[in-house]
């Protein structure tokens, strides 16, 4: 397993930040490869990703989820992948986001990637857009502020 870890600052209240980042469902328009999640109920997503050419699906379940704090995952199929998004105030109106992963390459062309940092440029890509994303609008496009214990 290899450990990635990638933060950005982005100019938006904890609370945007956080909500936004609980809509699963709009990772497509700023996570490299995905082409869709589909939230099936509080705990569990669908992926769809496409990577190399590869597209693949798998099933991931929420273990924590706290407001305006965190965010963990883990795969429950497919390649084996988990990890936490945190949300830290650096100002009423600025917020570091903070992603923490573990991810066990499969394949050849994977293992080839994450050995040359792939992976790791993909997160902070990723994280890049998002930014941008949460940033150019108004406010989030949504919001799930439910409590997932550990």
């Amino acid at each position: 397993m290899s450990g990635i870890t990638q933060s950005v600052d982005v100019d938006v209240p904890i609370t945007t930040a956080y909500n936004q980042w609980t809509q699963f469902e709009s990772f497509p328009q700023f996570m490299e490869g995905v082409e869709e999640v589909r939230q099936l109920d509080d705990t569990h997503t669908h992926w769809v990703t496409k990577v190399g050419g590869a597209q693949r699906e798998f099933d991931a379940t929420i273990t924590e989820q706290h407001p305006d704090e965190r965010v963990a995952w883990r795969s429950d199929s497919g390649p084996q992948h988990a990890g936490v998004i945190t949300f830290h105030e650096l100002t009423p109106q600025r917020t570091r986001v903070t992603a923490q992963m573990e991810i066990d390459p499969e394949g050849f062309v994977e293992k080839v990637a994450d050995r040359f940092g792939v992976i790791e440029g993909r997160v902070k890509g990723d994280l890049e857009r998002f930014k941008k994303f949460i940033e150019e609008r108004p406010g989030e496009t949504g919001a799930w502020r439910g409590d997932v214990p550990r």
